[in-house]
């Protein structure tokens, strides 16, 4: 199957637009509002944006080979909320320069990784860089959950309405 990369940079760059509106969102509450469990998967708003930049740089380094610290499934990265912003806007950038250099024949090959909990498994890789984008939207929808209820308004959250920024 043949999937044109410039759908990917799309992607790249939505996901670099809600993640800043996520920051910013996040940035009116205090850290323990921030950190209170509120009963969602990864429990908090702190915990949701670590497991973004868990999941962000356990695929990248499949995709890339390049070696990112991650931690376990469910263990934050990064307590301070400064590095965690720091941290997962360097993400999103590393996203953008990848999906720049995608081309159509790579999306095409085979990947072959193993899991952090040591399972080896194959798939096309067009189908783990749309999961890889896929997974992000899953949990900012969480976060944007999250927000609303701590009465923060994420605002408008659709692609066709995300301005260029890039």
């Amino acid at each position: 199957m043949h999937i044109d990369p410039a759908l990917y940079q799309r992607m790249a760059k939505y996901n670099f637009w809600m993640t800043e509106k996520a920051y910013a969102a996040a940035e009116q509450l205090s850290d323990a509002e921030r950190k209170e469990d509120r009963g969602a998967f990864f429990k908090s708003i702190h915990s949701t944006l670590n497991h973004l930049v868990f999941a962000d740089r356990a695929w990248m380094g499949r995709f890339t080979g390049k070696a990112y610290a991650i931690k376990g499934m469910g263990v934050d990265l990064f307590d301070d909320f400064e590095e965690l912003k720091d941290a997962h806007m360097a993400m999103c950038n590393d996203i953008n320069a990848f999906t720049d250099r995608l081309t159509a024949s790579w999306l095409d090959e085979d990947q072959v990784w193993t899991s952090t909990n040591g399972v080896t498994s194959k798939r096309p890789r067009w189908i783990l860089v749309t999961h890889m984008f896929n997974h992000q939207t899953h949990h900012r929808g969480q976060l944007s959950t999250l927000l609303t209820q701590a009465g923060i308004d994420i605002g408008v959250t659709d692609l066709p309405f995300m301005p260029d920024l890039m």
